[in-house]
């Protein structure tokens, strides 16, 4: 049986207000979700919740007059199951909790850390400073800009992505041999 035809005989059942669609659904596809929701953040119970609004979702949706699915009903119900999941994790407030004696325990390696970090970025800032005009310029537009492939391509007028990548790749060499230098 074709996946329009087992789509068609599911959305069928649903309307006869038949739990077997459901109980199909839930066998097959509820594993999915459980993984999606445990692989990130989530617990069982978590995932059934998910799962059942997703059904509901899924049941609402069948009694649109526009409803159609080019997928079987187990990716569909499925995708909902995701998108709700992260939904509800973008708007979870993750708490962590921090002893209140935590950075009198820790200050000393605090410190350093930060210290570290200030080092880092002065150590990378100097390496920038030393290369080129034309690869500074590159490094900061990439990494720092973020921008994408094809702006660097139009901006500093090369003929394909794969020359600006290239080029990308000696600007960073650049620094590469500046800080293996400075390491000896």
């Amino acid at each position: 049986m074709d996946r329009k035809t087992t789509n068609t005989l599911a959305i069928d059942d649903f309307k006869r207000n038949s739990n077997v669609a459901f109980a199909i659904l839930y066998q097959q596809y509820f594993t999915y979700t459980k993984k999606f929701v445990l692989n990130n953040k989530g617990n069982l119970e978590d995932a059934e919740d998910i799962f059942q609004d997703s059904l509901v979702i899924l049941y609402e949706k069948l009694f649109t007059d526009d409803f159609k699915t080019h997928t079987c009903l187990g990716y569909y119900i499925s995708g909902i199951s995701k998108n709700l999941w992260l939904k509800k994790l973008r708007n979870k407030q993750f708490l962590i909790e921090i002893p209140e004696n935590y950075y009198a325990t820790h200050q000393e390696e605090i410190n350093l850390a930060i210290e570290n970090e200030r080092d880092y970025w002065d150590r990378l800032n100097g390496y920038i400073n030393s290369i080129s005009t034309h690869c500074k310029n590159l490094i900061q537009d990439i990494f720092m800009k973020n921008k994408s492939i094809e702006e660097i391509q139009s901006k500093y007028r090369y003929s394909s992505k794969h020359n600006a990548q290239n080029q990308k790749h000696k600007c960073v060499e650049q620094i590469r041999k500046i800080k293996n230098n400075d390491n000896f």
